[in-house]
């Protein structure tokens, strides 16, 4: 489908539209486009000269000739500019400079800590962000804009961090303008979950109409995709199911103040303390990850239990949501052969067999850039949107 703006009832494919239609890659000739789109040879003619001119088209090659001169087809140039995506932790934080197809050009990882607050952790993305460019010999010029995730919630539309439990001094900040004034170009934030969730589904579900990421870390928390889209709801808090409550951790505080959350319970904080309870020496999820690779019986019954704990909560949601696939992500997703299968044990159980028939369950294929490819996808989307590429090109 060719979206594009609406007048008397019918479509307006300008050129905007049209590259993204081309944004799936796919090479195409002037008459593929045309019969697409329902366009005059004519304008296609135009609206290609003009993402030419911008560079966010290339010709490439010809097209099997039948009858007289072969056609040249055209396709997306994600070279055409570059974007910058950070993904911030708890306790580290890793960027990359992408092309517009969130291919990584190059990318850097520092151990940093968020609560030393905001204007300390976005001077290490600014500095850094010049760092990344002057690597691929490009200049700000090339940049089309910058993506963030933070560990904490987000109001997407204004790039604010709400109440973040752990990111003292980071609530209300303006991190998107502040990323603005000092790089020159749009920024945007989400929370990490959210991002993580895009570039999965665009590098490796781009058919799954309806999806879950849930991201097992120190917290718990997952990014919904419906129709093919991130479901933010409607103030950025939608997937948030590190804090549903599990009726046999009554005793449990969250940090959120609650008590018996899912993530209270089940995270990698809360697998760690339960291990060292029984003498085990684990003081993160790092710690238990390497002792369920290890072998210790006692992490790998833990890693389990909390994966069947996991499995209730997605029950729910796979009545509720009926996704499609659910991909599992985050530092607790390594030692994902015993969390799946506590998660498997009790999700598929709990669930209806109509939700379940056809659902994909699988740990994360892009690992620790799930991140850094979806805040790069975040900025693809907002500034190649049909609106923004017809002012680009005009």
């Amino acid at each position: 489908m060719v979206e594009g703006p609406v007048t008397n009832g019918v479509v307006d494919v300008g050129a905007g539209a049209l590259l993204r239609l081309m944004r799936d890659g796919r090479p195409r000739t002037r008459s593929e486009l045309a019969a697409i789109t329902g366009l005059a040879r004519s304008t296609i003619t135009q609206r290609v000269e003009a993402l030419l001119g911008a560079n966010f088209v290339l010709p490439v090659g010809e097209a099997t000739s039948t009858g007289g001169r072969p056609p040249t087809q055209f396709a997306f140039n994600p070279a055409a500019r570059v974007t910058l995506s950070a993904d911030i932790g708890a306790t580290h934080a890793r960027m990359a400079a992408t092309d517009l197809a969130g291919e990584v050009l190059v990318e850097h990882r520092d151990d940093l800590d968020v609560a030393l607050g905001p204007v300390s952790v976005l001077e290490w993305v600014v500095a850094t962000s010049h760092d990344l460019l002057a690597q691929i010999g490009r200049t700000p010029k090339d940049l089309l804009g910058v993506g963030i995730g933070l560990p904490g919630p987000v109001e997407h539309s204004s790039g604010r961090p709400v109440n973040p439990p752990i990111m003292p001094g980071w609530d209300n900040f303006d991190v998107q303008g502040y990323l603005t004034e000092h790089l020159g170009v749009v920024a945007l934030v989400d929370n990490d979950v959210n991002i993580m969730a895009l570039g999965e589904h665009f590098t490796q579900w781009p058919t799954a109409a309806h999806m879950m990421f849930v991201k097992v870390a120190t917290g718990i928390g997952s990014g919904l995709i419906s129709h093919g889209r991130l479901h933010r709801g409607a103030q950025g808090a939608a997937g948030d199911m590190g804090h549903l409550q599990l009726p046999h951790g009554a005793d449990i505080v969250c940090r959120c103040g609650n008590t018996g959350c899912l993530e209270a319970v089940a995270g990698g904080d809360a697998v760690a303390a339960g291990l060292r309870a029984q003498g085990v020496a684990a003081a993160s999820a790092e710690d238990v990850v390497a002792l369920v690779q290890a072998g210790e019986p006692l992490a790998v019954q833990a890693v389990r239990g909390a994966g069947r704990d996991l499995g209730a909560v997605l029950a729910l949601c796979i009545n509720f949501f009926n996704p499609g696939a659910i991909v599992i992500g985050g530092t607790m997703a390594e030692a994902h052969r015993q969390l799946l299968v506590g998660v498997r044990e009790v999700a598929f159980a709990r669930s209806l067999p109509m939700a379940t028939r056809d659902l994909r369950m699988c740990r994360s294929r892009l690992g620790d850039r799930a991140g850094l490819i979806g805040a790069a996808i975040m900025v693809a989307d907002h500034l190649l949107a049909p609106s923004t590429v017809d002012a680009l090109v005009r």
